[in-house]
C-alpha cells in the first residue's frame, strides 16, 4: 500500500510539472535505450548524478504528453527518440486522449541525426548445438508460427523443399479438377518422394500452393504414403489445379527440420526452441538474431462509432520493423490480395494523423492498414520493404455500412515500396477496399508479386464507397515475376464515378498463367477515367477490361505487351468504355484481343502499329479499313507513331508524329515516382 502511494504521489508530482512546461511553452520530451520512466523526459541525456534525464519507453512519454495542459498551446508537441532499439512488450497504443490538434499537433520522431526503431523483435542470443546448428531457447513465443526471423537485419526463412522452384500436384484425391475453380479441398496426391511420413512434427509442416490469384497455406493433418495422399488442417477456398487448367497446382513445403539449410532456421514449437544453420563465416557470439513478437507496432484506438478519434499524431524519421502473424483456426490465407493480414501500424477512428519519412521494414504484415472511420490521414515519403505481405492497405464500412466508419480522403504519396509479399505473396502494394476520395501519388511500386495498387472491393454493379479516388504520377513495375495469375499494374472493382487513373507509368507485368495486364478494370468497374498513361511490357495486355461500364480510356500509350495490346473478355448490352487517342504499339500478338461482337464500345482517333512490318488485323481478321466499314475507330490510323527510343522504354514523340495530327497530347512522365 505504501509503495502503491509513494508511485500516485510521484505521478501527481510530474503531471504538475508537465503542466507547469506547457505553460512555459517547453513541449518537448525526449526518449532513450538508456532513459529511465521515472525521470522527466525533458532532458535528452541523462544527468551525470542520475537524477533525472529521458524516459526509457515510448508510452511514457505519450503519457507524459497526455498529462499536458494543452488547450493553450500553439506549438508542437514534441517527442523525441534517441537512436537504438526500442523493443516493445505491447504495442504503443493513441487514443483520443492522445490527441493533438491542427496548431498543435503531437510529433513522435528521431532525435537529429540518429535513427530510433520501434521493434516488435527482441534479440536473442544462440549458441552453437549438434550438427552444425546454432539453438536457442524459446519458450514464451508460445504456439504462434515464426514465419521468418532476421539475421544481422537479414531475413531467414524456414526449410523449403524443394529448394528452388516447386512440386506438381500429381492428382485431385477424388475430386474432380473440372469442378467450379471455387471448390473447396483439403487433400491431395503428391509424387513420390515429394512428401514423407516421417518428418519431425508433421502437423507443423506447412504446404504453400499457388493457384489462381492466391497463396494457400496449409498446415499437414496427416500423410499416407501408400497412396500418397496429404490431408490438412484446413481447407483451400480453391480446387488444387494450375489455374483454371485441369493440371495440378504448383505447391512447395515449409517448415522441414530435416531440410534446413545454411541460412535457414527451424522453430520447434513443442520443444519450445530454435534452431539456425549458420551461414559460412557467421559466428553466434559475433551475429545479431532478432525473432519477432508482436503483430501490432503502434495502433491508433480511436472510436468512430461514437464520434471519438485520435486527432494530429505524426511519426517522422522512425524505423519500424520486425513483427510476425500467423493464420488462425480454418483460415488457409487464401483470400484476394491477402485481405486478412493485418498492419504492423493500424488505425481505427484516425483523422487528420501522418506517417512521414518513415522506414517500415522486417515486417510480418502489411505496414499500415487504415480501419473504418479513417480520414484525411497522410502517409508520404517513407520506404516500405522486405515485407510478408502488402505496403498499405484501406478499408472502411462498404454502401450499407454505418457512415461514421467510411473512410477516405487520405493521402499516399512519394512513398517507395518494394520487395513485399515475401511470405503472402498475393499482398498488393497499395489496397484501397471501401474508401472513396483518396489520392494515390508519386509512389514508386516494384518487385512485389501481385498487383501494384488495387481500388474498390465489389465485384459487380452494386452500390459501392470506392469513389473519387486518384491514381496518379506513380511508377509501377516487376510485377507479378511469374509466380500468380489474374493481376494488374493497377487493378480496379466495381461502380467507381469520379476515379481517374491518370499520368502512371507501368511496365513489366508478368503472370505465371493468364491475366499479366497493366491497368485492368475488373468486374463492374464503372465511370472510371484512364488517361495520360504509359504502359509497356505486359505479358497479357497494356489493357484489359473484364466487364464494366462507361469508362473512358484515352491518351494512353499501350506498347509491347505479347499476348495481346487491347482486350475486352465479357460482351454486355451496355457502353463498355471509349477508347479515344490511344497509341497501340506491339511487336506480337494481336491488337484487340477477346470479345468485340456486339458494338457496345466506342473506338476512335487510335493509332495502332506492329513493329514486324505486318497489317495490323483486327476482330475477326479484318484491316482496319475494313474494320473502320463496320462504324469502329473512326478516324484512326496504322502508322509508326514515331517514337524516340521504344526499345528502352523512351516513349517520347519525334516532331512529325501521326499521333500529334490526331490530338494526342504528348505525356510527360519524367515527375512519376516520389518526389524527393
Amino acid at each position: 500500500m505504501m509503495i502503491e502511494s509513494l508511485w500516485l504521489l510521484a505521478a501527481m508530482v510530474m503531471g504538475l510539472v508537465w503542466a507547469a512546461a506547457a505553460v512555459a511553452g517547453d513541449a518537448t520530451f525526449h526518449v532513450s535505450p538508456q532513459g529511465d520512466d521515472a525521470w522527466s523526459g525533458r532532458l535528452a541525456e541523462p544527468l551525470a548524478d542520475g537524477r533525472d534525464g529521458p524516459f526509457r519507453t515510448i508510452d511514457a512519454a505519450r503519457r507524459a504528453v497526455r498529462a499536458m495542459d494543452r488547450a493553450a498551446l500553439k506549438q508542437p508537441v514534441i517527442v523525441q527518440l534517441r537512436g537504438g532499439r526500442y523493443e516493445l512488450d505491447t504495442p504503443l497504443v493513441v487514443e483520443p486522449a492522445d490527441s493533438g490538434s491542427a496548431g498543435a499537433p503531437v510529433i513522435y520522431e528521431s532525435f537529429p541525426g540518429e535513427q530510433a526503431v520501434i521493434s516488435g523483435g527482441r534479440v536473442v542470443p544462440m549458441k552453437a548445438g549438434d550438427d552444425g546448428l546454432w539453438v536457442a531457447d524459446l519458450p514464451a513465443e508460445g504456439p504462434m508460427r515464426l514465419r521468418r526471423i532476421f539475421v544481422d537485419g537479414v531475413a531467414a526463412y524456414r526449410p523449403r523443399l524443394p529448394a528452388e522452384g516447386f512440386f506438381r500436384v500429381a492428382g485431385f484425391a477424388g475430386a474432380d479438377p473440372k469442378a467450379k475453380y471455387n471448390t473447396p479441398a483439403d487433400r491431395f496426391e503428391f509424387a513420390v518422394g515429394d512428401i514423407r511420413a516421417d518428418w519431425r512434427n508433421l502437423t507443423d509442416i506447412e504446404v504453400v500452393v499457388l493457384h489462381f490469384w492466391v497463396d494457400t497455406h496449409l498446415p499437414i493433418q496427416a500423410v499416407d504414403e501408400s497412396t500418397r495422399t496429404v490431408t490438412f488442417a484446413r481447407k483451400s477456398r480453391r480446387r488444387f489445379t494450375d489455374d483454371h487448367t485441369q493440371k495440378g497446382a504448383r505447391y512447395f513445403v515449409e517448415n522441414v527440420r530435416e531440410a534446413i539449410r545454411p541460412g535457414e532456421f527451424y522453430h520447434d514449437r513443442t520443444a519450445g526452441q530454435l534452431y539456425y544453420r549458420p551461414r559460412p563465416g557467421e559466428q553466434p557470439d559475433k551475429t545479431t538474431v532478432v525473432v519477432p513478437r508482436l503483430t501490432e507496432l503502434v495502433r491508433f484506438a480511436g472510436e468512430p462509432a461514437a464520434g471519438r478519434f485520435v486527432e494530429h499524431i505524426q511519426f517522422r524519421n522512425v524505423t519500424f520493423a520486425e513483427t510476425n502473424w500467423d493464420l488462425a483456426g480454418t483460415d488457409a490465407g487464401d483470400l484476394q490480395a491477402a485481405v486478412g493480414v493485418p498492419g504492423a501500424i493500424v488505425g481505427e477512428g484516425m483523422r487528420s494523423c501522418v506517417v512521414e519519412r518513415c522506414r517500415l521494414v522486417r515486417l510480418g504484415t502489411y505496414g499500415i492498414e487504415l480501419r473504418g472511420g479513417c480520414t484525411d490521414n497522410r502517409i508520404v515519403g517513407n520506404e516500405i520493404t522486405d515485407l510478408a505481405a502488402g505496403g498499405v492497405k484501406l478499408s472502411g464500412s462498404n454502401a450499407a455500412g454505418p457512415e461514421a466508419m467510411r473512410t477516405g480522403r487520405n493521402i499516399v504519396a512519394d512513398n517507395h515500396m518494394h520487395g513485399l509479399g515475401r511470405v503472402f505473396p498475393s499482398a498488393v502494394g497499395i489496397l484501397s477496399q471501401h474508401s472513396f476520395g483518396n489520392t494515390f501519388a508519386h509512389n514508386h511500386i516494384h518487385d512485389l508479386y501481385y498487383t501494384g495498387i488495387s481500388v474498390g472491393w465489389v465485384w459487380g454493379y452494386a452500390a459501392s464507397v470506392s469513389r473519387d479516388n486518384i491514381v496518379e504520377f506513380n511508377h509501377i513495375h516487376d510485377v507479378g515475376k511469374g509466380l500468380l495469375s489474374d493481376m494488374g499494374g493497377i487493378y480496379t472493382l466495381g461502380v467507381s464515378p469520379g476515379t481517374v487513373i491518370r499520368n502512371n507509368l507501368i511496365h513489366d507485368i508478368e503472370s505465371h498463367g493468364y491475366g499479366g495486364w497493366g491497368i485492368y478494370t475488373d468486374e463492374g468497374s464503372t465511370g472510371i477515367v484512364i488517361e495520360n498513361n504509359i504502359v509497356y511490357r505486359t505479358k497479357s495486355g497494356g489493357f484489359h477490361q473484364h466487364y464494366g461500364r462507361e469508362n473512358v480510356i484515352r491518351n494512353n500509350i499501350f506498347a509491347f505487351a505479347r499476348e495481346g495490346q487491347v482486350i475486352r473478355s465479357r460482351e454486355e448490352e451496355h457502353l463498355s468504355f471509349t477508347f479515344e487517342r490511344n497509341i497501340v504499339y506491339f511487336a506480337e500478338g494481336p491488337a484487340l484481343g477477346g470479345k468485340w461482337t456486339n458494338g457496345q464500345f466506342k473506338l476512335a482517333g487510335n493509332v495502332y502499329f506492329s513493329t514486324g512490318g505486318k497489317p495490323v488485323l483486327f476482330p475477326g481478321n479484318l484491316t482496319l479499313a475494313q474494320w473502320q466499314e463496320k462504324g469502329h475507330d473512326a478516324g484512326s490510323v496504322e502508322a509508326d507513331p514515331r517514337f524516340a527510343d521504344p526499345a528502352r522504354g523512351d516513349f517520347a514523340l519525334k516532331a512529325g508524329s501521326p499521333a500529334l495530327l490526331l490530338g494526342f497530347r504528348p505525356i510527360d512522365l519524367s515527375a512519376a515516382g516520389p518526389r524527393r
